[in-house]
């Protein structure tokens, strides 16, 4: 009989290490390590049996493998199928995580309910059945084929898989499952490692979908160990304000498609609705010009979209300025305000500045730094910014203006939404510098900014 191997895992963040130690090398957190057994015995030899196992399959060379004609399944809901790259591939096995409350259950039960002609199994290890019934209820029941079972035990929910042989399964969630071969708790390392290994040997060999809900560390991490991540097809990040309503689906790994599509849902009472047009919720329309306020053009992926960007500039009354910012990266705004205290002679080191993006948005593209710098300069003069004006470019530290990737997709985005200017950098190729229905503004450093944008 093989002997049985033990070792300590972290369980903050998965590290593994042969003794026990107080404080986790990898993450940094006291006292989280805890011993687990790590058996020899695959639970993946059920998933085999199930779908016939894999003896016969022999070496074969690139040129000589068939490649089957997959089509991708349309799972009824537009933004997920973006993030996906088109729809989901038959046999993928897909990680939603999330923080709690965020909608990830609401999100998935959506996608199990709106998956027309798809015979769907979902799998909940945190509710009963009643208590599904009621959210099925209040975002609308539309697929009969959907079929719910309450199951913590992955040898239970792999017989029911085999017997039922569902085109889409969903695990709610991955840290309530736990397989007999394992002696530890669920939501442990091991079990977790286990458990999704079992799950990704089923999909592939016997071409089912199934989509794992994973939650998430305080630090924002998926939570159990990093190769969690490295098994899955897709990892999908499901984010946003717990304050607002608007949440964003953002695509951290996918193999079968692109990783910079982004999905934009509003949470309303009756479950969660597709955005298909970002900007007209993003934008504000005021009844008089105000400082402080200018709009960005930003592209995440294909999609463009503007953006409201907030800034409020006022003396610092206790000596020391406060540096703040919602939703964008701090140390890159006072990268910024450095930038125009060296370019402009804006003495911003006796300001306290305030940065917020509308909507609860959290964005990390280059190419609103121009529209974050028309804020900062507009709310320092309090002066407001001319209507119908928007930003589109990087700035450098030597305060020269850059352009921004995916510009001509952001100027015609300003131009479909009936914005009248728009201020981009001179590097700009001649034919990206013109546009029709909106006039483009080139210019090379910062110190031409005020000019562009204010009012007249």
């Amino acid at each position: 009989m093989a002997k049985v191997k033990k070792a300590y895992f972290c369980r903050n963040c998965g590290f593994e290490a042969p003794k026990w130690l107080g404080k986790c090398p990898s993450c940094g957190e006291w006292n989280t390590f805890a011993e687990e057994v790590v058996a020899r015995e695959s639970g993946g030899q059920i998933a085999a049996q199930l779908a016939g196992g894999t003896a016969g399959v022999r070496p074969q060379r690139v040129r000589d493998i068939r490649e089957s004609d997959h089509r991708r399944i349309d799972l009824g809901n537009a933004e997920v199928n973006r993030v996906l790259g088109g729809g989901l591939v038959p046999g993928s096995l897909v990680l939603l995580g999330g923080e709690p409350g965020i909608g990830k259950s609401t999100l998935s039960l959506q996608i199990a309910l709106a998956a027309n002609g798809l015979k769907t199994l979902y799998v909940s290890g945190e509710e009963s059945a009643e208590q599904i019934r009621m959210r099925a209820a209040r975002i609308g029941i539309g697929n009969d084929e959907c079929l719910i079972y309450p199951e913590t035990l992955l040898e239970n929910i792999v017989a029911q898989i085999g017997e039922l042989r569902p085109d889409l399964v969903v695990i709610d969630s991955i840290q309530t499952i736990y397989t007999d071969l394992i002696d530890s708790s669920a939501g442990s390392v091991s079990q977790i490692r286990e458990c999704a290994a079992t799950l990704l040997k089923y999909a592939k060999s016997s071409g089912t979908s199934i989509f794992i809900i994973g939650h998430i560390t305080k630090d924002g991490t998926i939570a159990g160990p990093k190769i969690l991540e490295h098994i899955v097809d897709v990892v999908l990040q499901f984010e946003g304000d717990s304050n607002y309503t608007y949440r964003l689906l953002r695509g951290i790994k996918n193999r079968f498609g692109a990783t910079y599509e982004i999905g934009v849902f509003e949470m309303l009472e009756s479950g969660l609705r597709e955005v298909g047009n970002p900007s007209e919720i993003l934008l504000t329309h005021y009844d008089e010009p105000l400082s402080g306020i200018s709009v960005g053009a930003a592209a995440d992926g294909v999609r463009p979209y503007l953006i409201e960007v907030q800034a409020l500039v006022s003396g610092a009354a206790y000596g020391t300025p406060q540096r703040s910012a919602t939703g964008y990266d701090a140390r890159r705004m006072n990268m910024l305000l450095a930038v125009l205290e060296k370019r402009l002679g804006m003495k911003m080191f006796q300001k306290d500045v305030f940065l917020n993006f509308a909507g609860g948005f959290r964005v990390a593209d280059p190419g609103l730094d121009l529209a974050v710098v028309a804020a900062v300069v507009s709310s320092f003069f309090d002066r407001p910014i001319a209507p119908g004006v928007c930003c589109a470019a990087e700035v450098g530290l030597s305060g020269e203006v850059r352009p921004a990737p995916r510009s001509e997709q952001r100027i015609g985005e300003a131009a479909r939404l009936g914005f009248r200017r728009i201020v981009v950098s001179d590097y700009l190729a001649p034919h990206v510098r013109r546009a029709k229905g909106i006039e483009v503004v080139p210019i090379q450093r910062i110190d031409q900014l005020p000019k562009a944008i204010f009012m007249e």
